[in-house]
């Protein structure tokens, strides 16, 4: 299989092996938050971009989120890491699991694959996880709240997967396993096929043989009531409303630890205020959608800022809407030419030289800004005129 970056994006009417010749409009209105689909050689030939070695080198680093799932006759057991190597069992021992969470956010190669994701909208995508198994290894019946696409990368893994009604989960396990899993289907995936699944639809998949990987691709749901919580704290950090409570009506009381009315009514309005403001919420939103994972960090530039292509750094957020460009937490106002000129650079995550070099004078010491944070770097596999 081919590594080498594809910068187009499919047009929404264009069948994709990766969707099983499917159209991602297709796809979007039959399965997306509907039902599973099973894609067989989505990618044909694939080949694992990380080495078993590779990852668990990745496993040790700090500022790497990975778990260690071991399945024992003393039942499960889970472990954060960094794992050095010598903290990992045997890979000959079986029924033990090791995933390393955000890949893409370390390894160039492992974004590009997620590239080929953002049919959907990039607010939704997430991070790619990979799982490495022995054999028999899992994580058990579990559901997962977001939507997932399961790409396996080596060996085989056979999952079982089902509609499920019950979610008790086993009391007394460090996992959220399933009390009573009710598979429907069962596939066995090898490398290069892939499944789908929505969220909330149950499944357990067991590694047949050594050497399982599995690539998971998974998506953003926002809770709502986490989702408001971290807009109001976000919106509040703006406001400038100097008004103070007053109360000279207030009668005395013989119940002094009542809530007063009017306090009551004035923290009411208060935050009718806040949720009022459209450009504030907008602002939020996408400097919340945009936000950096914890412990991400951007590199120093390597070289000097030249006019020249560029792209974005993998671990840069970039989003927009009809006002604003919002860049890793932060957001700006943008309108015409800059404005056409940034949702390029957000939709297809670079710029050629020619539109850097028309952008405005503004727009280009915006863009040395965060080729100077790190933000984004000069595009050496573009020509630069």
């Amino acid at each position: 299989m081919s590594t080498a970056p594809d910068h187009r994006l499919p047009h929404p009417d264009q069948a994709l092996d990766l969707l099983g010749g499917l159209s991602p409009a297709r796809f979007m209105r039959r399965h997306w938050q509907k039902k599973p689909l099973l894609i067989r050689q989505a990618i044909p030939g694939f080949q694992p971009l990380l080495n078993r070695s590779e990852l668990f080198d990745l496993a040790a680093r700090e500022g790497v989120e990975s778990r260690l799932i071991v399945h024992g006759t003393q039942g499960w057991k889970l472990r954060h890491g960094p794992f050095p190597r010598r903290a990992l069992p045997p890979v000959k021992q079986p029924r033990w699991t090791l995933l390393v969470q955000g890949v893409d956010l370390h390894v160039p190669v492992v974004h590009e694959l997620m590239q080929r994701f953002r049919f959907v909208p990039d607010a939704r995508l997430d991070d790619l996880m990979i799982s490495w198994a022995s054999d028999g290894g899992g994580v058990g019946p579990h559901f997962d709240s977001y939507d997932v696409f399961l790409l396996q990368a080596s060996g085989r893994r056979r999952w079982r997967i089902g509609r499920q009604k019950d979610l008790s989960l086993q009391p007394d396990v460090p996992l959220k396993i399933l009390s009573h899993f009710e598979p429907e289907e069962e596939h066995v995936l090898e490398a290069g096929d892939m499944l789908y699944l929505p969220p909330r639809w149950a499944h357990d998949g067991d590694a047949e043989g050594a050497d399982c990987m599995t690539y998971s691709i998974g998506f953003r749901s926002p809770q709502r009531g986490g989702l408001a919580g971290e807009l109001l704290q976000r919106m509040a950090d703006e406001v400038d409303d100097p008004v103070l409570y007053r109360d000279p009506g207030q009668e005395a009381t013989d119940r002094p630890a009542e809530v007063p009315a009017g306090l009551h009514a004035f923290a009411r309005e208060a935050l009718l205020r806040l949720a009022a403001d459209e450009q504030g919420m907008a602002c939020a939103l996408g400097e919340v959608l945009t936000e950096p994972k914890p412990a991400t960090w951007f590199d120093a530039p390597s070289g000097d800022w030249r006019e020249a292509a560029l792209v974005l750094d993998r671990r840069t957020r970039m989003l927009y809407d009809a006002r604003h460009i919002f860049i890793n937490g932060e957001s700006f106002r943008a309108a015409g030419a800059d404005a056409r000129l940034m949702r390029e650079l957000a939709d297809h995550r670079r710029l050629p030289a020619k539109l850097v070099q028309r952008a405005s004078e503004d727009a280009r010491a915006l863009l040395q800004d965060w080729f100077d944070a790190g933000w984004l770097h000069l595009d050496h596999t573009a020509n630069a005129i």
